[in-house]
């Protein structure tokens, strides 16, 4: 049942849907008649992120002429939520002026991911028309390793000591809160920029004017190091529902802080990747699936359906092997689909339960990874009885047979644990490796459930048929 928050909530998020789409048709439509200042003035009381929406589904050749049509200010704030394929062909088309204000004025972090992906010719061009201290901030972030703290950290950040007042703290914020991403945290360090405190900022303007930060800071700080994965880090932010996290070099020495905007843009590239692969080894490499070319697409998918593809004729292999049991009881052919198609699911629901668990480190609750599988052997089991139960008397039902019936009923039992084990086991087993479980995972399940379990079906009928 939706409560009226949810139903608010879902209403408000299509009404968003419904303006952005709006105001994308309206300033496509002023744009293909030339009316620049009607174009210019319906995006006035749009926000930033809409308008980045708007113009990202325009089509490619009037990207430069909308995004011309912002102030200096907004576009620079509109930039940032641009997608980068389209930020790459802004910087292509504006001019170098224009071009220079407004990665100049990007956030170090942003700046960063923006030229992570651009080709290395436009990146040293950009790097060499930044300032100096712009320059020096982007440097030092790409010098880390990507996918770590350090390479998504912004240096961005307002620091204090412990002999500063509270008066003297709040003047420093306002002095330094234009250069600063957050100003909710405030992170105190010694001489040698060493963390040794966190203070919040309800903490601070409730406290005493001459009130002494070291009085009144918080001495045992979570920190991150540079070299911490990206992964680990948006947990982190996740289970103590931080703001921001600070990143802190080998010394201790405080270098930056991550933001909770950037750790929720990692949850989500990091969803799209899981479920991509998950779905069939398909790599989304950080881009967007339906924006690549086509020769793209086929490229990351061809793989592990070639993969499959061997599979299935290993498993014809397996077919043909046992014609004589076919020729005998040549119903039994009719329900090898059934039998492959149900694993194969139980297999992936298995898999991907382990993945996602493996990721939001729920699955640490259960043990170690013997008794995930062990459980998820015992839901395989249950399962199959339930299914092997309605598979027997469909097969009994469509065949008058009951041997054949109890084949596959009693097939579908061992089918269905064999698929929860595997699905359960393989993600720990290539994590070991240092294999993408999500990326390996699926085709390997196909291959055991579809080979294996055909292998099982045949030599229960023989038994149970006694051919």
């Amino acid at each position: 049942m939706q409560t009226p928050n949810s139903n608010s909530s879902t209403l408000q998020d299509v009404s968003r849907r419904e303006l952005r789409d709006l105001v994308r048709a309206q300033l496509q439509s002023l744009l293909e008649v030339g009316d620049l200042r009607g174009a210019k003035a319906i995006l006035v009381p749009v926000q930033p992120v809409d308008i980045a929406e708007a113009i990202e589904g325009l089509p490619e050749a009037m990207h430069v002429i909308a995004f011309r049509l912002l102030s200096k200010d907004e576009a620079i704030e509109v930039y940032e939520y641009l997608d980068y394929g389209v930020q790459e062909r802004l910087i292509e088309e504006l001019r170098s002026q224009e071009v220079r204000e407004i990665v100049e004025q990007m956030s170090p972090d942003d700046r960063a991911k923006l030229f992570d992906e651009l080709p290395a010719k436009i990146v040293k061009r950009l790097l060499e028309q930044l300032s100096p201290a712009e320059r020096e901030s982007t440097a030092q972030l790409l010098g880390y390793e990507a996918g770590t703290a350090g390479r998504i950290m912004t240096p961005e950040l307002i620091s204090v000591k412990e002999n500063f007042t509270a008066a003297e703290t709040l003047e420093r914020i306002r002095s330094l809160a234009n250069a600063s991403e957050m100003i909710y945290y405030l992170y105190v360090t010694d001489a040698a920029r060493r963390l040794t405190g966190i203070l919040s900022l309800r903490e601070l303007v409730t406290a005493q004017p001459q009130q002494i930060i070291g009085e009144i800071m918080t001495r045992d700080v979570l920190s991150v190091h540079t070299d911490t994965d990206q992964e680990e880090v948006a947990r982190l932010i996740q289970r103590y529902d931080f703001l921001a996290v600070p990143v802190v070099d080998r010394e201790e020495r405080l270098v930056g802080i991550v933001t909770v905007d950037d750790v929720i843009d990692i949850l989500q590239e990091e969803n799209t990747r899981d479920i991509y692969t998950v779905g069939g080894g398909v790599q989304s490499d950080g881009d967007s699936y339906f924006q690549a070319n086509l020769l793209t697409v086929a490229r990351k998918r061809v793989l592990w359906l070639f993969v499959l593809l061997i599979t299935n004729t290993i498993t014809g292999t397996i077919i043909k092997s046992q014609e004589d049991i076919l020729a005998k009881v040549v119903v039994l052919a009719a329900f090898i689909p059934l039998l492959t198609g149900t694993g194969g699911n139980v297999g992936a629901q298995s898999s991907t339960v382990v993945i996602r668990g493996m990721h939001t480190e729920e699955i640490r609750a259960l043990g170690g990874p013997l008794q995930v599988v062990v459980r998820e052997g015992l839901a395989g089991a249950l399962l199959g009885i339930m299914l092997g139960a309605i598979a027997t008397i469909w097969a009994f039902f469509l065949q008058k047979n009951l041997p054949v019936a109890i084949a596959v009923g009693s097939s579908l039992v061992a089918i269905s644990v064999l698929a929860s084990v595997s699905g359960s086991a393989l993600p720990f087993l290539f994590r070991l490796f240092r294999l993408d479980p999500a990326l390996m995972s699926a085709p390997f399940i196909t291959t055991a459930v579809d080979v294996l379990g055909v292998l099982i079906y045949f030599n229960l009928a023989r038994m149970i048929l006694n051919v």
